[in-house]
């Protein structure tokens, strides 16, 4: 199993870092692969990082012999994905909001077809559109196809979204917690539907390209 944590943050070691971080431990415990994608280093390295739509259908030429196109290549065999932002502005940061936009390829070759994902939002303060941004993501994982979880251990969720923190989130121990069972959520769910992605990665043929 290939676990991939999608951070959206513009600083790699910052609060939303802290949480994959915790993320990864029990991914790596349990026994799956794990990687972790910082799109702010990732869209640095791309001439262009904001997706133009240079070609419909997508042929993913902005991903080409590049970090973007490194990235995509684990997304391509993910089990399972947890994605994660701070709050900008009540929902998620433009980074990540660029990167994904450059994932219509993927949605193309229907890539992402029925991978587990799993949000995390992490804000300035208490109420600070956490929820908001757990909703952004999991819109942006649903177009892709993906199953989405959230809550699902009877007294022990991990928030009914997802992972809403509040900043410094690495002593935040609710948030930290939440991770964990997110990560477990994701896992068992991804698990139990391996087969249903078998086939995926195939869309591209069914536009007649």
């Amino acid at each position: 199993m290939l676990i991939v944590l999608i951070n959206g943050s513009a600083r790699e070691g910052g609060n939303t870092a802290a949480l994959l971080e915790e993320a990864a431990k029990i991914a790596e415990e349990s026994g799956c692969e794990c990687q972790t994608i910082h799109v702010a280093s990732i869209l640095k390295k791309v001439k262009d990082p904001f997706c133009s739509q240079c070609s419909v259908p997508c042929r993913g030429s902005c991903s080409q012999n590049n970090a973007l196109g490194e990235s995509f290549q684990l997304l391509r065999r993910a089990d399972g994905i947890i994605m994660a932002s701070p709050v900008y502005f009540g929902t998620v940061s433009g980074q990540l909001k660029a990167y994904w936009d450059k994932t219509r390829i993927l949605r193309r070759e229907e890539a992402l077809l029925n991978v587990v994902g799993g949000a995390v939002a992490v804000g300035a303060s208490r109420f600070g559109g956490q929820e908001q941004t757990l909703r952004a993501l999991q819109e942006m994982m649903l177009v892709q196809g993906m199953t989405v979880v959230g809550d699902g251990f009877p007294g022990a969720g991990c928030g009914h979204h997802g992972v809403g923190a509040q900043q410094p989130a690495g002593e935040e121990r609710s948030a930290l917690k939440g991770a964990r069972i997110l990560t477990q959520r994701v896992i068992q769910v991804a698990r139990a539907t391996q087969e249903l992605r078998q086939g995926r990665g195939k869309g591209a043929d069914l536009w007649g390209n």
